[in-house]
């Protein structure tokens, strides 16, 4: 089947198919953006310290690439899940549910960008010809920067999801078709992703506070979709009340 008539299909779907659908592709984005996300981190990036980061790159070259690659498919995941949202939360206000999917598919550029920059240090470290012009020392420099970098537009994407996470919440307490405290699940999620406009401080708060807080929210509702979807018959009574 060709990705054009996968798409169509899951359009005419039911909304409870929708709804799994994406909470399907909630669950794959949250699973890889965590491989990658976790193996630079682990595996790869030694803060401050462009050698020992450099000898992790040349060591792990092929965990640098799946983490390249996966982080891309994770950001095509969200986007799915945005698409998904968006139909299924325009009946309680089409602009806003269109606002939230603009913020949403910025993070998702902003994502993809971030994984390029995870593929960026293993071009720097690669020993083509042409960077002969450098010095060793620098060209560790320049791969540590571009890894640092990373994480400079991982922080601006949280950024957008949170604004994405507080809209969604917003619909979804609006909404007759979805419990109501996941939306204030996910608006609290979306109120503590607003640290990451101070990278440090999010670093310092992120397995104690922005980690449940994410979970909190954003794993309530992937679990809600996934298993229960949405009630069909409430949605069908609100979309025709919003259409009339």
């Amino acid at each position: 089947m060709s990705t054009g008539k996968m798409i169509e299909g899951i359009a005419k779907s039911s909304p409870r198919l929708k709804a799994r659908i994406a909470g399907a592709f909630y669950l794959a984005n949250g699973m890889m953006y965590g491989y990658a996300d976790g193996n630079v981190h682990n595996k790869i990036l030694v803060a401050g310290n462009s050698a020992a980061t450099a000898h992790n790159i040349l060591t792990n070259g092929q965990v640098l690439r799946t983490c390249f690659a996966v982080g891309l498919i994770s950001a095509v995941c969200y986007v799915m899940v945005t698409l998904l949202l968006y139909d299924l939360l325009k009946p309680v206000n089409r602009s806003i549910s269109l606002l939230a999917a603009f913020f949403s598919l910025i993070g998702c550029a902003v994502g993809a960008l971030a994984s390029f920059l995870t593929f960026a240090p293993l071009i720097v470290m690669g020993g083509a010809p042409y960077l002969s012009v450098f010095k060793v020392e620098q060209l560790q420099a320049l791969a540590l920067l571009s890894l640092d970098l990373h994480d400079v537009a991982t922080s601006i994407c949280m950024l957008f999801f949170g604004f994405y996470c507080l809209l969604i919440g917003y619909l979804i307490l609006r909404s007759t078709f979805m419990p109501r405290i996941i939306g204030v699940f996910m608006i609290i999620t979306g109120l503590t992703y607003q640290v990451f406009l101070s990278p440090p401080l999010a670093a310092h708060l992120f397995s104690h506070v922005v980690m449940p807080a994410g979970a909190l929210g954003e794993l309530s509702l992937l679990l809600w979709l996934l298993i229960f979807g949405v009630n069909p018959q409430r949605w069908k009574q609100q979309a025709s009340a919003a259409y009339e």
